[in-house]
């Protein structure tokens, strides 16, 4: 049987195009979920591996909707092929169900491995670059600091909820939360 598998990583995002091309190859069911690659505990992936039975392939539109790393990458295919199964990438046209495939896999997976920590070096070299111009990187405060301080008259001699204080400053609690003073 041919099972499919799609993930998002956000609510933000959708399934649909990786359902419709797991669909269209013929995948007798779909398991997905939205869930960060990075977390460990991925529900719908666990119940795939448990109902996996020989000579099943699993397909995945592309590579890193199963993993988020080579390590991850590399012990998912291998419990899949202790089951007997076999894995397929659409994207990358790799198919581990034959010798070839599987070479094109573990190539593939380094020259992704190799890619993404180039872009991590890249990133660190950009931000100390910019540090050395006295630039500082990250978000913008979401509150000014005469908004933070109102939020705090606020909720120290106003008395009003978190929750309230947020909604009139159209952030999230934890936001409020984190303003100094108010850490309860």
């Amino acid at each position: 049987m041919i099972i499919g598998y799609a993930r998002v990583s956000t609510a933000e995002q959708n399934l649909h195009a990786q359902i419709d091309s797991l669909n269209v190859v013929g995948a007798g069911r779909i398991f997905s979920e939205t869930v960060s690659g990075a977390k460990a505990k991925r529900p719908e992936l666990e119940k795939l591996l448990d109902q996996l039975r020989d000579g099943d392939i699993v397909i995945v539109t592309k590579y890193d909707r199963l993993a988020r790393s080579l390590r991850d990458l590399l012990d998912i295919v291998e419990a899949i092929k202790e089951r007997g199964a076999g894995f397929r990438s659409l994207a990358e046209d790799i198919d581990t169900t034959t010798h070839a495939g599987e070479l094109i896999f573990h190539v593939f997976a380094s020259i992704a491995h190799f890619e993404r920590r180039r872009i991590a070096e890249r990133t660190r070299e950009g931000l100390a670059a910019a540090r050395k111009r006295g630039r500082i990187g990250g978000r913008p405060p979401a509150l000014s600091p005469d908004q933070k301080a109102e939020v705090i008259r606020m909720r120290d001699e106003e008395r009003r909820p978190l929750r309230e204080i947020a909604s009139l400053f159209k952030v999230s609690i934890q936001t409020v939360r984190r303003i100094e003073g108010l850490s309860k």
